[in-house]
């Protein structure tokens, strides 16, 4: 999952996650033959297998502002012993140098170019775009990285609603249930492009699971009947940028590590990657790992306990 951009929401819990990851399965890609889900312990044990590792944020390396024990030692490791590692996360909210900043503090060595987020693959996406965007973000966050782009923030005067070319959703904040209904009475007047810059539906955290803009962006869809356009895992236009920076596709030598299987698992297999499910750190760490997987037909290559 990416950075979190929302508040608790106590009935998202991890059931209701998993649940309504399957409802909107029909704006998913569909999943490939998938792997065997062996078991491991962490990524030492994978290590061997693979030269290039692609990791999750949330559920991987940290859970809100704490990184997940031994897991920036394990990253150090690899990279030590000369594999690429890069991460590749919805993390549309964060400007790229607070989430370089985060990375440092909690002990992780990444290069800039090496953190590919979906607000990255929402930009090259939109690339010299002058459409006027209503944004969903946090205008505390700033303008940093969007400079490009003609846009407001969405906040609580209606105008801004209906007189703005397309939408954007980014980071959810500071989103409310009263924006919300903002957003979904001007699309049904006047219906325009939304693009999504995290489709995840929620993100663990400390203090439980967050609503992400997938969440939003999924109701906004039910309810005015107009289908956004998504980039991030597990969309293929994030892996693009990933492998850019690699020069080349690594086909199965490379290694989706995360801990979801409707995004990061599913996001490898179109990537056409191999796939490690982290299971006690992240979305299924109270789950019943198997029967998420027999019931989603989302299956991995491994499944670790930890990072």
């Amino acid at each position: 999952m990416g950075v979190s951009q929302g508040a608790r929401s106590d009935h998202l819990t991890h059931g209701p996650i998993f649940d309504g990851y399957e409802a909107v399965r029909h704006r998913l890609p569909d999943a490939g033959p998938g792997g065997h889900c062996t078991p491991a312990r962490d990524l030492s044990e994978i290590a061997d297998l693979y030269d290039v590792f692609l990791l999750d944020a949330f559920g991987v390396l940290n859970i809100g502002e704490t990184a997940i024990p031994g897991a920036p030692e394990r990253i150090a490791d690899l990279q030590a012993a000369g594999k690429r590692v890069l991460v590749v996360s919805n993390a549309a909210g964060f400007p790229h140098s607070k989430l370089m900043e985060k990375y440092a503090r909690l002990g992780y060595d990444f290069a800039p170019d090496d953190v590919i987020t979906s607000r990255k693959a929402l930009l090259a996406a939109l690339g010299r775009d002058s459409t006027y965007w209503g944004v969903m973000a946090n205008p505390e966050l700033g303008r940093e990285d969007l400079e490009g782009l003609p846009f407001d923030f969405l906040e609580d005067d209606p105008a801004l609603y209906g007189s703005v070319q397309g939408f954007l959703l980014i980071g959810s904040a500071a989103w409310t249930e009263h924006r919300q209904m903002l957003l979904e009475d001007a699309l049904r007047t006047h219906p325009r492009p939304v693009h999504i810059g995290n489709p995840d539906i929620a993100a663990p955290r400390e203090d439980g699971p967050s609503r992400e803009p997938g969440h939003w962006a999924h109701r906004l869809a039910d309810r005015t009947g107009v289908e956004p356009v998504f980039h991030g895992k597990p969309y293929r236009g994030i892996y693009d940028l990933a492998f850019a920076r690699l020069e080349k596709a690594p086909g199965r030598r490379a290694v989706m590590v995360g801990d979801s299987l409707h995004t990061d698992i599913l996001g490898g297999q179109v990537a056409g990657t191999a796939t490690a499910l982290i299971v006690s750190h992240g979305l299924l760490r109270s789950a019943d790992v198997d029967v998420a997987i027999d019931e989603s037909g989302i299956r991995p290559d491994h499944v670790l306990t930890s990072t």
